[in-house]
């Protein structure tokens, strides 16, 4: 299946990022209600970005739908992402 234009944009931005940003990223659309068909390109994008890079994102993602209702951070030593609060 061909990506949309909007994800391979986000996507090949986020690629170009290191964790820190990645992470900045994230927190960001922490309670972000706003909903949009490029929130969802954005979002898969960045979701895709972390697992590209075999971070664990078992605290925000359970397979089918990804959770921005706490910030996170990166566990360097287990390369996962931690819900902080």
């Amino acid at each position: 299946m061909q990506q949309h234009i909007y994800y391979i944009r986000f996507a090949l931005r986020f690629a170009d990022m290191q964790i820190p940003e990645l992470v900045t990223v994230f927190n960001a659309q922490v309670q972000n209600r706003g909903w949009s068909s490029m929130r969802a390109y954005h979002d898969q994008a960045l979701l895709d970005e972390f697992l590209r890079r075999g971070i664990n994102t078992a605290a925000v993602f359970d397979g089918k739908t990804i959770s921005f209702a706490h910030p996170v951070r990166y566990d360097l030593p287990d390369n996962k992402l931690i819900v902080i609060g």
